[in-house]
């Protein structure tokens, strides 16, 4: 009897191991095959048949590789979450798994928390130093965090031993561009390209720093070139099946929403279009599996002859679009002043345009400007703070205007907004559809404010500041401001776009910018505070195009 009971306790155990070592072959063939879901469910059941058996019954090395194995099956439905728990549990039986550990960064790396993403890489390559994911994973964290010249020398020993990959050496460029190293940039993105003739990516990077570099007719070569080898830059979803796909139009030589960020880890599939001047294209082909349209041509002023032919294109393609190129249009800075004129509770900066290489007398320019005591000046078609200046002596504006511009240049108004303790607060926010999402606040003791060019970082009360405002924007924005924070957004008529304005001290809004150009990005690594909330504007996003997509109409 006893031997018998032995042998019915083996039998069962025998019974139990194979059913959980059956799930997990059924789960990787899955797998492998691309049936994600069903790899899942198979990979559940495995463990559910562990849990359903006496302790001992499966061994520790199968139960770890089913919850890496499902793991990793999440992380390509885009569960993140349940991808990052049962990376955990299977490390906590098996803390020896190189792999694993290098997948958890990876989740972190995608959740926007890459310094976390650097010490499991870092773990991972303790265990096995020539672990080659950990390595290259590790180079797109340090990126993450701005630690360039480390990264730099970490792909300088990765080329050593695999000098004919191209996705290195464009890796390479990348971050000597970062670094302001431009020639090193495009050798490294030239060297991408004589390995892969076809990476009209690298090809795209060396147009993009010949145009800063001002090599316009250098940057316009490299950009055809790519164009001709990829008109659509294809970027697949972070999640399979994709939930959509979106087609991004954006112009090489004209502004365009800085997408980094907001397409970045996305669950829809993108294909992006770079369209010129004499672009030609085929809408019938170009919409075929395509829900949405996001035109990230932003900036009127430098891409007025090209909106009108990216309106015509988008009006064939047929589809919901974001930011339709003819909004855009009304989008230029003295446009924008004469849409939101005589908003009650705002002050909107009156704007004179001077045309290239004309006159403008000063008695016009103090007529147009209702006579300011200081007048800002910049070039038009520019962003931040470069070439953009105050002037308050009579004496030097007549002399400005003396010198016929080479370009369109903007006379604005300037208006105080500096606050009764005398630092000067500038707020961004982002309208995202329905939505007013806080972005960021920026103090300054000057009146030319950017967050980057601030000292908030050596200042606690600055970002404590900041970071009570982002939680909290109604503690400074009333419910009058918010009426003309909601007026603009119906005037302005964009579904995507920013605002940068202050509170002067007798309480109104001070409108300084307002168009489809403003930068959101997920590196605030010295702000951590912030993620939250930028992440929620890139939710926003997200869920707009999704609504987009559910209202394409079937082909």
């Amino acid at each position: 009897m006893i031997a018998t009971a032995l042998t019915a306790a083996v039998s069962d155990a025998d019974v139990a191991g194979s059913r959980v070592t059956r799930q997990l072959r059924l789960g990787l063939q899955h797998y492998n095959a691309g049936r994600i879901v069903q790899a899942i469910e198979a990979y559940q059941c495995g463990l559910a048949a562990v849990e359903s058996e006496p302790p001992g019954d499966a061994s520790v090395e199968t139960t770890s590789e089913l919850h890496s194995n499902l793991g990793n099956a999440c992380m390509v439905r885009g569960d993140l979450d349940l991808a990052a728990e049962n990376y955990k549990l299977a490390l906590r039986a098996s803390p020896h798994l190189t792999s694993c550990w290098c997948n958890l960064g990876n989740v972190h790396l995608k959740t926007g928390k890459p310094q976390d993403a650097v010490a499991l890489y870092v773990h991972a390559l303790t265990l096995n130093p020539g672990h080659w994911p950990s390595r290259t994973n590790l180079v797109q964290a340090l990126m993450a965090t701005r630690q360039y010249p480390i990264a730099r020398l970490l792909l300088t020993e990765l080329l050593e031993e695999r000098p004919q990959d191209p996705k290195l050496h464009s890796q390479l460029g990348k971050v000597y561009f970062e670094l302001n190293e431009h020639e090193s940039a495009i050798e490294c993105f030239r060297q991408a390209v004589v390995l892969d003739p076809a990476d009209a990516d690298s090809i795209y990077w060396i147009g993009g720093i010949r145009q800063r570099l001002g090599d316009i007719n250098a940057a316009q070569a490299a950009y055809a070139e790519a164009a001709r080898i990829q008109p659509l830059i294809r970027r697949p979803a972070a999640k399979s099946p994709a939930d959509f796909r979106v087609l991004a139009l954006f112009a090489p030589f004209a502004g365009n929403l800085p997408t980094d960020y907001l397409f970045k880890d996305a669950a829809y599939d993108t294909d992006t279009l770079a369209l010129f001047s004499c672009s030609e294209f085929d809408a019938e082909s170009l919409k075929q599996n395509v829900q949405v349209v996001v035109n990230l041509i932003s900036d009127a002023d430098q891409a007025g002859d090209l909106l009108p032919l990216v309106a015509d294109l988008v009006d064939r393609l047929g589809r919901p679009t974001v930011n339709h190129p003819h909004k855009i249009e009304r989008t230029t800075r003295d446009a924008v002043a004469g849409l939101l004129e005589g908003i009650p509770g705002s002050r909107v900066a009156r704007i004179l345009r001077q045309k290239a290489a004309t006159d403008l007398a000063i008695a016009t320019v103090q007529a147009a400007l209702a006579s300011p005591s200081a007048v800002l000046v910049r070039p038009v078609g520019t962003h931040g703070g470069d070439d953009f200046e105050k002037i308050e002596d009579p004496v030097e504006l007549a002399s400005l205007l003396a010198q016929r511009p080479d370009t369109d240049r903007y006379l604005i108004e300037y208006i105080d907004y500096r606050s009764a303790d005398t630092y000067f607060r500038k707020y961004r926010f982002i309208f995202v559809d329905e939505e007013i999402l806080p972005y960021h606040l920026a103090i300054a003791g000057d009146w030319k404010v950017h967050h980057d060019g601030t000292d908030m970082v050596d200042h606690r009360w600055m970002q404590q500041e900041e970071e009570a405002f982002l939680h909290n924007p109604g503690t400074v924005f009333n419910s009058d401001h918010y009426r003309v924070l909601r007026e603009i957004q119906r005037r302005i008529g964009l579904d995507y776009f920013g605002i940068d304005c202050g509170l002067d001290r007798s309480g109104n809004l001070v409108v300084f910018e307002v168009n489809a150009s403003m930068l959101v990005h997920g590196q605030n690594e010295q702000f951590p505070y912030k993620a939250p909330f930028v992440h929620r504007i890139k939710s926003a996003f997200n869920e707009m195009l999704r609504k987009c997509a559910g209202a394409a109409a079937p082909e």
